[in-house]
């Protein structure tokens, strides 16, 4: 028995190694390579650590980063949402009296107009590089998150930001003449007199109006100060040495409304003690560790590497105690512009699809941050529910701030009345992939009890006695319209109710609750079923069905991400979301972004369809993404995916996507380990490690010619492990005691325990 162990150990070893073989080979297929550097800002080289990023391109013959911090923001109140019309009723009022004019007037045209709040720009380092001649090459290597250029000179050129420290460094090699680097500030000044900041386009920087930054110039340093809105100001610093043909430096940025009280100079003063080489030696090791958390082998070379390239861009931009990701993140628009949409933080789609890969991935670490950062602003957000909803309990805005202030916008979702719930649902995951119990308790279990109070309170009781929203919407149906508004509650919205209190009830009894767990049961009970049309599925609300088109798939939460509606619960199930996708298709993706497409692989893997899923997510890494695999939500090659053809840079549809390629490789969310569920009958060798399912279970697999040979899954937690048997009709080995009921093994476990099974080939 213990050779026996030592064989499938073995077995389980070699499947690792595998599949994390180093950069040279695994990763380095994945790296963005070109020969030539871009020549626009949403095309560089991405570099960051979830607090500070860097694009790396070329401008007007010139080598140029950059350079971008999270916590630049300026935060000048939206002085419309501080009035007696900031109230909900206020809101029904004019709907009900067909005075919805006066709402769009009140709360949506003034974000249109105003410049600010608004994420802003840092800075851009130049190095006049047209003296080394032609680039030849130019790459971003994945593994060790560092850029790479090459001239016919034979000067070479890299850089990274680093993965902890608040620095970012560059290196020049084989330099026959001194660079010397220059500090671009952002165009935040009307440099002509007579133009005046009301005749400036909507998006220019100089409509903030800040006085020119303050730039002082050094032997061997620079430093820019940029003072904005109400106090609000931050430094850029960049210091170098040049010896010999070799020239090295580094940066940083720093804001007012960061924690750190370091200024930007005094960081990289600090580093520049390090020096370059043994820096990276640092942040190399952080990103060997990253690697090691997961890794997949697919036979699709391009759906395999938008996959690493979309671990590579969440590992810049997310992080334990950051903000959460931004519509930008750490790479905000370099072009004299404000970001698109402000940068800020949409929670009507965009932060919550940019975290769903974060579980299955095993990042369960850098996802934190997005839920420290609600409990950080939960006082905020209170108070905003008190303010606009006028009500306890727990309301977020769909639109914030860095502070989590509300932005207003299309109202209909900038004030939507269930963002909450959605937020909801990662505080679940969180627990149910980590199966953290003081986590659950101090933090889940609160947040959602207080979405719950809030939705009982804003509810009121229809002709038959069920609960309702006095009105309600679908994101983003309609735009900012009247008819934006429904009478009856949409799918979406209870969706979010329904969800909301069935997991109420499942956390009160689990810590033994038992009245707010009835409380909450009860109030499930109160609430309708889901609008349903007998062929084409989910519809938007009663008596609204999906008719055309569009980006949001809101109408269907029901079914994904909440799994209220699963094929696991029976051929009812089964045939609402067959009508639903397949009406969904039907409709078409002329009005569909990038993200629709991310959307719909996770849709096409939920329900096995593992074709379809590779067909609609190489569309989006083919289409919707520009060659650095920026998704910039509309199609850029003409070839009729969609009538949107503009590039708005946005990350959600990025993380989606690798969200989708995990549901082809592993699900889980019926508690039962499901490995190989929707991939492709052409992919006949596959592998994954350590790809995280609920229950805090880490699993590993690999299939060889058609077949699963091995499976691995580490316990965390203990508990019993439920795994849907993935070796067909072959016999196999299993290092556990084990049952099986309906193909499904029961194996209970121990905290870490190893399980290994593997296909016995006598």
């Amino acid at each position: 028995m213990v050779m026996m162990r030592n064989i499938w150990l073995l077995s389980c070893a070699l499947l690792i190694s595998c599949a994390n073989n180093g950069s040279d080979t695994l990763y380095g297929k994945h790296d963005l390579v070109s020969d030539q550097l871009a020549k626009t800002w949403d095309e560089g080289l991405p570099l960051g650590n979830g607090v500070i990023g860097a694009l790396v391109w070329e401008k007007e013959n010139n080598l140029r980063m950059s350079l971008d911090n999270v916590n630049l923001w300026d935060l000048r109140p939206m002085e419309n949402l501080n009035t007696p019309f900031f109230k909900f009723s206020w809101v029904q009022e004019q709907w009900k009296n067909n005075r919805y004019r006066d709402v769009q007037n009140t709360f949506d045209v003034p974000y249109d107009n105003a410049p600010a709040p608004s994420k802003i720009p840092g800075a851009a380092i130049e190095f006049n590089s047209k003296s080394l001649g032609k680039v030849t090459s130019a790459r971003l290597a994945v593994s060790d998150a560092i850029s790479h250029v090459s001239w016919e000179s034979g000067v070479t050129f890299n850089s990274f930001v680093h993965a902890t420290d608040q620095v970012g460094w560059f290196r020049f090699k084989g330099l026959k003449s001194e660079i010397v680097p220059i500090l671009i500030p952002p165009a935040y000044q009307v440099e002509d007199d007579s133009t005046s900041v009301a005749s400036i386009s909507r998006q220019d920087l100089r409509r903030l109006g800040y006085k020119k930054g303050n730039v002082e110039v050094k032997d061997n340093s620079i430093t820019y100060t940029q003072e904005g809105f109400n106090g609000f100001s931050y430094d850029v610093h960049v210091s170098w040495v040049q010896n010999g043909d070799v020239l090295e430096g580094s940066w940083s940025i720093t804001s007012s409304l960061s924690e750190s009280h370091l200024t930007a100079k005094e960081l990289v003063e600090e580093k520049m003690k390090l020096g370059y080489s043994d820096s990276f030696r640092t942040h190399k090791q952080w990103w060997r560790q990253y690697w090691q958390k997961s890794s997949i082998q697919i036979p699709d070379s391009i759906l395999e590497k938008q996959w690493y390239l979309e671990q590579y861009k969440f590992g810049s931009v997310a992080r334990d105690g950051t903000p959460p990701v931004s519509l930008q993140a750490v790479w905000t628009a370099d072009n004299g512009k404000l970001p698109p949409w402000k940068g800020d933080f949409h929670h009507d789609l965009n932060t919550q699809l940019s975290y769903w890969a974060s579980y299955s991935g095993n990042h369960l670490d850098l996802e934190n941050g997005y839920l420290q950062w609600m409990l950080k602003n939960k006082d905020t957000f209170k108070k905003y529910t008190q303010d606009y909803f006028e009500s306890d309990g727990l309301a977020v805005p769909g639109v914030t701030t860095l502070t989590g202030e509300p932005m207003g916008g299309w109202i209909q979702y900038a004030f939507g009345p269930t963002v909450s719930g959605w937020l909801g649902l990662h505080f679940y995951w969180h627990w149910r992939f980590s199966m953290d119990e003081v986590f659950l308790k101090d933090k889940a279990y609160p947040w959602i009890k207080d979405v719950a109070v809030f939705f009982d309170e804003i509810s009121v009781k229809d002709e038959n006695g069920l609960r309702k929203l006095p009105i309600s919407s679908s994101p983003e149906i309609h735009d900012n319209s009247r008819n934006a508004w429904f009478g009856e509650t949409t799918n979406f919205d209870l969706a979010a109710i329904r969800w909301t209190y069935e997991k109420a009830t499942e956390l009160a009894t689990h810590l033994g609750k038992t009245q707010e767990a009835e409380k909450w049961n009860k109030l499930l009970g109160e609430w309708p079923n889901f609008a349903i049309h007998s062929s084409e599925g989910l519809m938007l609300a009663p008596e609204h069905s999906y008719t055309s088109s569009h980006r949001h798939f809101s109408h269907l939460m029901a079914f994904h991400p909440y799994a209220l509606i699963d094929y696991s619960k029976g051929d009812a199930h089964k045939t609402i979301i067959d009508n639903t996708v397949n009406h969904l298709i039907e409709k078409g993706s002329d009005y569909w972004t990038g993200y629709s497409f991310s959307w719909l692989g996770n849709l096409q893997a939920r329900i096995f369809d593992g074709e379809g899923a590779a067909k609609t997510l190489r569309i989006f890494a083919e289409n919707f993404c520009l060659p650095n695999s920026f998704h910039v939500n509309g199609e850029q090659h003409n070839k009729g995916y969609s009538k949107f053809k503009y590039r708005p840079f946005t990350l959600e549809g990025n993380f989606a996507f690798a969200a989708a390629i995990q549901e082809m490789l592993l699900q889980s969310h019926t508690r039962v380990i499901h490995v190989f569920p929707a991939i492709p009958s052409t992919w006949e060798d596959v592998s994954f490690t350590s790809l995280r399912g609920d229950g805090a279970f880490l699993i590993s697999a690999k299939m060889e010619k058609g077949n699963v040979t091995h499976v691995e899954i580490i316990s965390e937690k203990g508990g019993e492990l439920k795994l849907r048997n993935p070796f067909r009709n072959h016999n196999f080995k299993c290092s556990s005691a084990f049952t099986v009921q309906d193909d499904i093994l029961h194996i209970p476990t121990t905290e870490g325990q190893n399980i290994l099974l593997s296909m016995d080939n006598k």
